[in-house]
């Protein structure tokens, strides 16, 4: 069995789509399949549409990312754990290729990233630059990462001392255990924070992670950019 494990919080707008996009990717796929969604303490309909939807809804309450997919994989029951965030759409290449590299011997991987609809120009260069640096360095973007139950077992999970940067820890953990694979086709995710964010707001955050290391990378107080619930109104 393969298991998608989708973190959200106040995602009614962008989840319906996700799902749907797993639904379609899977359709025709040999294996059986299920879809758990995590929801962490949503003020919105994420848990409604996600039922509706299909998937299992499980509810905690902590507000941050590590441990809300450290709570999908514990109920989970496939023998292929996909964690795929809440505003991401993946396809059957995605699964395809990630279960072939698993089965050849790979711990896991992530996939390159596109990002969805207009996105100011200083934004572009800046996601283009990132990709270039971080999936060089053979990292997992936390949009889309793909493992074993076994190996997620071994490497313990996220480390839910991190607000921020637990797939780096993770993407890490993993290329201790085997290879790292980082798929060519690229995930499909929201470029909402370069919309509704300045560039001063963005480089401001991401300068004070740097100079501030593990210790702000340990406070959600610290990680505004992040954890303040920001949504977009409509799609984009």
């Amino acid at each position: 069995m393969i298991s998608f494990i989708v973190p959200a919080y106040n995602e009614e707008l962008e989840l319906s789509s996700t799902i749907a996009a797993i639904h379609a990717a899977t359709s025709g796929a040999a294996q059986a399949y299920e879809i758990i969604v995590v929801d962490d303490a949503s003020t919105d309909a994420t848990p409604e549409i996600a039922a509706q939807a299909g998937a299992r809804v499980l509810s905690i309450h902590r507000r941050q990312i590590a441990a809300v997919r450290n709570a999908g994989a514990r109920v989970a029951q496939g023998e292929y754990l996909f964690f795929v965030d809440a505003d991401t759409r993946i396809n059957r290449t995605h699964i395809m290729e990630a279960i072939a590299a698993m089965e050849s011997g790979y711990a896991g991987g992530s996939a390159r990233v596109v990002i969805d609809g207009f996105v100011p120009l200083w934004g572009r260069i800046l996601v283009r630059v990132f990709c270039a640096l971080y999936f060089g360095l053979n990292l997992g973007a936390g949009a889309f990462l793909f493992t074993t139950g076994r190996n997620f077992n071994a490497v313990g999970g996220f480390d839910e001392r991190y607000f921020i940067g637990e797939e780096v820890y993770f993407s890490l953990a993993l290329r201790k255990l085997g290879r790292f694979k980082v798929l060519r086709e690229p995930i499909l995710t929201s470029g909402r924070k370069l919309r509704m964010y300045s560039a001063r707001q963005i480089f401001a955050n991401f300068f004070a992670v740097i100079i501030g290391g593990r210790r702000v990378a340990r406070s959600r107080a610290k990680l505004h950019l992040w954890y303040d619930g920001k949504r977009e109104k409509r799609a984009a």
